[in-house]
């Protein structure tokens, strides 16, 4: 039999999904040993073997920390300290956050269940952990110099309180929060019910990631802590595309997603070839009275937002956020718009002096898909990512979602590019086309001529006088 030591490592590097194994009495009465992840992958879904059942979630490119069964309490280790993530295949950061990723484990309890948790510090300062959209004590809330003295490094701190409600929540710090948020530090809470819900329906893939964005320098490592709202790498689960691994369902599938945004600003979540409903926040389940369907979520800063939908078309369906800048990588702010200028001539000139210089910009953006200009270490370009048509020209937050028929149940591989049944694909048109209609003013001034005033008009100017010193008498 392995040691409850082998266990946890052998865990660690399957990637946690594992429950906690028996062990001593004396094991149990110490410190639940830490488990940790390294892998970028999704992992499967951690399927519980203690504690009350529930239906698993899958955290997108990210796990779920197991636990141990301590005398009716459930227990977990988090472990707050610096971490190297994979953002995508070529580029690493460096960050901080909890059980060797950022952001940190999923967390998973049940409606009722006491729960325990320890958090020690490895940062090189104190920390605190906030149970975001939790009901509990005001001494377990996790605001520093508040509601508890901060941890400090090398410090243990226990946090015990009652999962009273279900629903998709957060952790995060509640100290020098502009720093640790910005370096990464967050984490998803679930909470499953505990019976049936008459507004939390059953559903058979259940997803969640957060939403979180960084300013790192191409080439650097570390982000930029004092960024506000220039961020340039716009995330889930501090993941970039093509890093971003796709949502693989079975067609028919009814399949929720939760997303949790702690970046700067608000973000329109949108899905392709479907229509959803917004049946949770972080507040809880939405009334069935205030839903409607819709195809895009705006999902505002510090908020949750729960989705619910039946996957009912096969395919491969985009689904990203819908500000197009958050769907790039790396990118200047202050490169000029150049579409239109024709500067051939003055580029041959240039790049005999600058052998590197290239063009950007002339015709759009998307010849930056197709230039092998030369880009730092540990970076990844602005638009990337190849489709089976091409490149797809995105990066950031954005991912595929897979509908299959024939993705078995509980199967979350990915299945591939899909294969489109004949006469279902935009194709070009070879054909003779007739000359447009266009109205007179096409192309030209915003008014009909006609519109325009007759005469031309005289604008007066008239200075006012310089007052008489005599005025006021």
């Amino acid at each position: 039999m392995n040691s409850r030591r082998q266990f946890f490592r052998t865990a660690g590097l399957a990637g946690g999904a594992v429950a906690a194994a028996a062990v001593s009495r004396v094991a149990m009465a110490a410190l639940p040993e830490p488990v940790l992840q390294t892998s970028a992958d999704t992992m499967p879904p951690l399927v519980p073997n203690t504690g009350r059942p529930y239906n698993p979630v899958v955290t997108l490119n990210g796990w779920t920390l197991p636990w141990r069964m301590n005398s009716g309490v459930k227990e977990f280790h988090l472990v707050a300290e610096p971490v190297v993530r994979e953002m995508a295949p070529g580029m690493k950061a460096h960050l901080w956050g909890y059980n060797g990723q950022s952001p940190g484990p999923t967390i998973e309890v049940v409606e009722g269940d006491r729960v325990r948790i320890f958090v020690t510090n490895k940062l090189p300062e104190h920390t605190s952990v906030h149970w975001h959209g939790q009901r509990l004590p005001n001494g377990m809330d996790g605001v520093s110099g508040l509601t508890q003295p901060a941890i400090q490094p090398g410090k243990t701190f226990v946090y015990e309180f009652v999962a009273r409600r279900p629903g998709t929540f957060m952790y995060h710090p509640h100290a020098d929060e502009m720093t640790q948020m910005a370096m990464g530090m967050m984490g998803l809470w679930i909470t499953h019910p505990k019976a049936r819900h008459p507004l939390i329906d059953e559903v058979n893939r259940d997803f969640c990631f957060l939403l979180n964005a960084y300013d790192i320098d191409p080439g650097s490592y570390t982000p930029k802590i004092m960024t506000m709202l220039d961020f340039n790498l716009w995330s889930w689960n501090s993941r970039i595309f093509p890093g971003i691994d796709p949502l693989n369902v079975r067609l028919n599938d009814k399949v929720r997603i939760r997303i949790g945004n702690l970046t700067m600003t608000n973000h329109p979540i949108h899905v392709h070839g479907h229509e959803f409903v917004v049946t949770g926040t972080d507040g809880g389940p939405t009334p069935k009275s205030a839903r409607w369907p819709e195809v895009t979520t705006d999902v505002a800063v510090g908020q949750m937002r729960q989705i619910d939908f039946v996957a009912d078309e096969e395919g491969d369906w985009a689904f990203h956020c819908h500000k197009s800048h958050h769907t790039m990588n790396a990118m200047g702010h202050n490169v000029p718009t150049m579409i239109g200028v024709d500067h051939r001539g003055v580029a041959k000139k240039i790049s005999k002096l600058i052998p590197d210089y290239m063009v950007m910009g002339e015709r759009g953006m998307a010849d930056m898909t197709e230039m092998e200009m030369p880009i730092p270490d540990n970076t990844v370009p602005m638009m990337t990512g190849q489709g089976p048509f091409g490149s797809v020209e995105m990066g950031g937050m954005f991912s595929v979602l897979k509908v299959r028929k024939d993705q078995k149940p509980g199967d979350y591989k990915d299945p591939g590019w899909y294969k489109h049944p004949a006469g279902t694909v935009a194709y070009e048109w070879t054909g003779a086309l007739t000359e447009p209609a266009r109205t007179q003013s096409g192309g030209g001034h915003m008014m009909p001529a006609q519109n325009m005033p007759a005469k031309e008009i005289e604008v007066q100017v008239r200075k006012p006088q310089a007052k008489s010193k005599h005025a006021d008498h």
